[in-house]
């Protein structure tokens, strides 16, 4: 006689309603066994999507909606939910928050409590907890068989000691900034200078914000908000200075024409790391410290004193764990002075000066008209709603803000307290990393719920065995090595989850070229890690989002993709210009131009393309452009005629279509565009492999026959335009050091009833200001 047991249905609390407690979430509902838990979430906010606004307005939570991620959709992704192929490789935050809303739709079923603060748990005789909420009906207790909790790490602003709140000039947290004109709206006529505290991520992020929109502010067309708003500069306080990466760096960049990619894509080719892979992150010795500095230095091909003396990373820094941080131009404002980097720590703030704290003693800065802290998060106030006794068995320590709990394999539960779990409750979660927390997490609810603890899969009895994680955290917390992220890196870690539960990574979709190893990329999403009891319907959208990836791949290493966001990001500020015109006919004279240009970064602008940009809520983002100055002296051939020359255009960037593009200036308004002189097509140089899928094969093979014969391989562009009877044929040929442009050249030529003649310039880099 066959007896069965009827497991009930269990209770989850989940606490938080952004992507770790609905990833959570799904997981229990939809990949457990019908039937095995019902799912309550708790947020204290009055919408779902945690940090992640779902709307360009949505101005109230910790993360401005117009923020872009610093992670591509490749990575910002769970496994069986695909983003569309017109949704931006890099989406901001509003976007983000909408594909949140998307996987809700998709994968719903949990009974979402919004307006719902969760403000006490006590757990219960047995292993259930209480759970008290508030909300704007008062106050409720319920009790639940588990609690999860997905409060993320961002539980209130971490503050300087001694650093007060409020003073004569506006302080504020970074993640309460929003636009340059509030932050500014009560400077003085006599304050010059902005003060960032905060040498990481998040100090650096909203150093270049600032410094872009103070830019903008500048150089925009139309009356100004602020008068004399060049007087400022952004002055940012930190212990050390942080490798800095763009968006979009190389998978080869010692090449003289690197290809570009999301910066993600290279980091996370598996193919350039061992295997099995090993934990990169945590205790850094000073030979691993060597190899990271090294790491990045090739990725970026400089040490960084190519932008200042306070940013180069050299000497005794080498040895020292490496500090990483993401950004478009922090280092071109830095370059360009915009931004002052200062060694030292904020002491005090009386009025309007600051003192700094620094190796050679204490200094002080005068005229400051605002003071951002971006010091980060204490994420201590997030579990506040555990008892102090639970706290005790996790080790829990406020002093410690990067390892407040120490958890068993990493950072999902506590052995001692089977019925709660984490997500994503560590610093910088990976979606892929929540996703299999997700995973490990319900497999141990519904072991625990069904008594098969002692039936364990080999592998997942195994990973539960050899854990050490707890032990490593409470090591971690006082090491003087720690690296900046401690939990693990990406790649190890969903190996890690990967093999305790069983999933066998999916082969990449598609073969790319293979790179200067002599192998294909092997780029880890989280795409790759399918739950083992997917429907078909999520086993598509998985497949989706590989092509997707594969795609992005293989133009970016094939094509032209990438390239003219490259170029555009690594044009801002000042370039010396040297220009030759030959002219065949003597109504223009020849001569030598020599003088500056300088790129001046503004928020994109409507002038010239109003019919693609209208006056609208639903407009499309108009992305950012320059407004190029030149300024320099002709010198006529043969003569001593000499007068001073200056000629401006608009540089524009279009995010959608991929494109580069030139427009003239306005002659009664030079701030503003006119109209198109030129749109820049990029031609893929011979180093890059050749993509018979695209169809560019013709093409890519009549480029290489049409190269002049014994010049580097170089990425190159042309463009024509025509100007009544006058057609100007235009080239470009662009000289990369990895991410970084050091030199590039501009020629015209020239031909029409009355013209005939030909102009080659070339632009250098001038020297960083100290």
């Amino acid at each position: 006689m066959t007896v069965c047991r009827q497991v009930m249905t269990k209770s989850v609390c989940i606490v938080g309603a952004g992507p770790s407690g609905l990833v959570a979430a799904k997981t229990l509902l939809h990949d457990a066994a019908p039937g095995s838990f019902n799912v309550t979430i708790f947020d204290s906010q009055h919408r779902i999507g945690g940090l992640w606004p779902a709307h360009k307005s949505d101005n109230a939570g910790l993360v401005h909606p117009l923020m872009v991620a610093n992670q591509s959709k490749h990575t910002v992704q769970f496994s069986d939910l695909a983003w569309g192929d017109s949704d931006p490789d890099f989406p901001k935050a509003w976007q983000i928050g909408r594909y949140l809303e998307r996987y809700l739709k998709a994968y719903g079923g949990a009974d979402i409590r919004l307006g719902h603060k969760v403000i006490r748990t006590k757990l219960q005789d047995g292993g259930s907890w209480k759970v008290q909420t508030s909300s704007g009906k008062g106050e409720e207790t319920k009790v639940f068989d588990y609690l999860l909790v997905a409060t993320g790490f961002f539980g209130s602003p971490l503050w300087p000691e001694g650093i007060p709140r409020e003073g004569e000039v506006p302080i504020i947290h970074s993640s309460k900034y929003r636009d340059i004109e509030s932050l500014l709206s009560k400077a003085s006529n006599t304050s010059n200078k902005i003060v960032v505290v905060g040498g990481q991520m998040s100090g650096v992020e909203i150093a270049g914000t600032i410094a872009t929109h103070l830019s903008s502010l500048t150089h925009s067309p139309g009356e100004k908000a602020i008068r004399d708003a060049e007087r400022f500069t952004i002055h940012h306080m930190t212990q050390k200075p942080a490798w800095t990466v763009p968006l979009f760096t190389s998978a080869n960049p010692d090449a003289l024409a690197p290809p570009f990619l999301p910066c993600d894509l290279p980091s996370y080719n598996l193919a350039v790391r061992p295997n099995p892979l090993v934990n990169s992150q945590g205790h850094i010795s000073v030979d691993a410290a060597r190899k990271f500095n090294s790491i990045y230095q090739t990725v970026l091909g400089t040490d960084q004193s190519v932008f200042s003396p306070e940013t180069k990373i050299d000497g005794e820094l080498l040895d020292k764990p490496p500090f990483l941080a993401v950004s478009m131009h922090y280092m071109d404002f830095v370059r360009s002075a915009i931004i002052k980097p200062h060694k030292g720590r904020l002491s005090n703030i009386t009025g309007t000066t600051v003192k700094i704290e620094s190796d050679g003693g204490e200094e002080s800065m005068t005229d400051v008209a605002a003071v951002v802290i971006a010091t980060g998060f204490d994420p201590s106030p997030s579990i506040s709603f555990l008892q102090p006794s639970v706290l005790e068995v996790l080790s829990h320590s406020p002093s410690h803000p990067s390892l407040p709990v120490a958890l068993a394999f990493h950072g999902t539960h506590h052995p001692t307290l089977p019925t709660l779990g984490f997500v994503g409750f560590y610093r910088s979660p990976y979606w892929g990393v929540m996703e299999m927390q997700a995973r490990f997490v319900t497999r141990l609810f519904q072991e625990h719920a069904e008594g098969k603890a002692s039936a364990r899969s080999p592998s997942f009895q195994a990973a539960l065995k050899n854990d050490d994680s707890i032990q490593r955290t409470l090591a971690l917390r006082d090491d003087p090595r720690c690296s900046q992220f401690p939990m693990g890196d990406y790649a190890f870690l969903m190996q890690e989850f990967a093999t305790a539960l069983g999933l066998t990574i999916s082969p990449s979709i598609g073969t790319t070229p293979p790179l200067a190893n002599g192998r294909p990329m092997d780029i880890l999403t989280p795409a790759r890690h399918v739950s083992s009891g997917a429907s078909e319907a999520q086993r598509e959208q998985a497949t989706q989002s590989l092509k997707s990836t594969y795609n992005t791949a293989i133009a970016g290493l094939t094509g032209r993709a990438f390239i003219a966001a490259a170029v555009f990001r690594s044009l801002l500020g000042e370039w010396s210009l040297e220009r030759d015109l030959v002219s065949k006919l003597p109504s223009h004279p020849s001569g030598r131009f020599v003088g500056t240009a300088k790129f001046l970064l503004r928020t994109g602008t409507a002038d010239g393309r109003e019919h693609k940009f209208p006056d609208s809520a639903d407009a499309p983002d108009m992305g950012l452009e320059y407004l190029y100055i030149e300024d320099g002296d002709f010198i006529a051939a043969g003569t001593n005629m000499q007068f001073r020359a200056t000629r401006r255009y608009i540089w524009r960037y279009d995010e959608a279509s991929d494109k580069l593009s030139v427009w003239f200036a306005r002659t009664d308004d030079q701030a503003c565009a006119d109209y198109l002189f030129h749109e820049l097509e990029f031609i893929p140089p011979p180093s890059l492999a050749v993509d018979s899928e695209s169809g560019d094969q013709a093409q890519n093979q009549q480029n290489q026959q049409n190269q002049p014969e014994g010049q580097d391989d170089r990425w190159r562009a042309k463009a024509s335009h025509l100007c009544i009877q006058d057609l100007y044929d235009v080239h470009y040929e662009f000289l990369f050091e990895a991410v970084n442009l050091s030199e590039w050249k501009l020629g015209y030529s020239v031909h029409g009833p009355k013209k005939d003649y030909t102009i080659n310039g070339i632009y250098r880099r001038k020297t960083a200001a100290t």
